[in-house]
């Protein structure tokens, strides 16, 4: 017996998607498993000698010729077999749902660069990163639980991460310690605690957990998250926000409290995936026009998960 979607989720999401097709085409594709897309992890190989070892084994496509990386496996696997693959245990691909790809395709990462990834566990994100910094510069990569911690440390390690260095800390305590010791990074992902409605297909806890009371408590720590990050951040930096939720709650008001408490402007960013822009109003609340620079993904225009995602660059210091 499938999931159900509670009453005020599914009276939510139609508010979202409005055409009837959109919605009926939502609530269709929440209920298959997500395809089987990995990471190749140039730190170790490149894509082009990863595609030729998977392409032995799978029927392997490379659907994104801006981001060779990405690879979609188009078998039907069985359960383990992507993770126990010599390739994977080797670290040269990480198993990663495409969406949440893009917050780090939006951050850009170059050699280098001082990094901080405030959420970091598991890691999938945290080696992205790294790849993108090709070993040079430094990442620091955050967590608060130590269980967390030692995935995100074996992640790292197994992928072959050098230049991090993993830190155990409270996020908001942790950016305010930087900021308040003057220690400014040019890049912070904020890849935010939420929700998480947009992992439906993989998590059929979803459904059971999912509460409107909720909602509002992840947006008061969000926020919090996001104005100490900005602290620690270089004037002219960037700062990607994302989370792996529908809630504008959870999206759009949190990057709209930091557009209109701080110098902060959104920046355009080209994706891979077909995305919508962020909506500007919700619950008798307004947003400014600007949040129409985020990016709503949803499962049923890209086969994928659920993601948002946006793009922060700070015109002055935040003291």
């Amino acid at each position: 017996m499938k999931p159900e979607m509670k009453p005020a989720f599914r009276e939510r999401m139609e508010k979202l998607l409005t055409e009837k097709k959109d919605f009926e085409a939502f609530e269709k594709i929440i209920h298959i498993p997500p395809r089987n897309y990995v990471r190749c992890n140039t730190l170790k190989i490149s894509e082009k000698e990863l595609f030729e070892r998977l392409s032995k084994k799978w029927t392997v496509e490379q659907p994104f010729p801006e981001h060779p990386e990405i690879m979609l496996i188009q078998n039907e696997l069985q359960p383990g077999e992507l993770g126990n693959a010599i390739e994977h245990v080797l670290g040269y691909y990480y198993i990663q749902e495409v969406c949440s790809m893009m917050s780090v395709i939006a951050l850009k990462p170059e050699p280098g660069e001082f990094v901080l990834d405030l959420c970091a566990s598991p890691g999938s994100k945290t080696t992205q990163i790294a790849a993108g910094m090709q070993g040079s510069g430094t990442l620091i990569a955050n967590d608060v639980r130590m269980d967390r911690i030692a995935i995100l440390a074996a992640n790292l390690e197994r992928c072959g991460v050098t230049n991090s260095i993993v830190t155990r800390n409270d996020g908001v305590q942790l950016a305010e310690k930087f900021g308040r010791n003057n220690i400014k990074f040019d890049k912070i992902l904020l890849d935010a605690p939420c929700s998480g409605e947009g992992t439906l297909r993989s998590s059929a806890r979803t459904f059971q957990m999912w509460n409107p009371k909720v909602l509002k408590s992840f947006s008061r720590m969000q926020k919090k998250l996001l104005a100490c990050s900005l602290k620690a951040l270089k004037a002219g930096g960037t700062l990607v926000y994302s989370t792996c939720t529908h809630a504008p709650e959870e999206d759009e008001e949190v990057v709209d409290f930091a557009l209109k408490n701080f110098p902060v402007e959104l920046e355009e960013v080209k994706l891979p995936l077909k995305t919508r822009p962020g909506i500007t109003s919700w619950d008798e609340k307004t947003f400014s026009p600007e949040v129409k620079k985020c990016h709503r993904i949803y499962p049923q225009d890209n086969d994928s998960e659920g993601f948002f995602v946006a793009r922060l660059r700070l015109k002055e210091e935040v003291k």
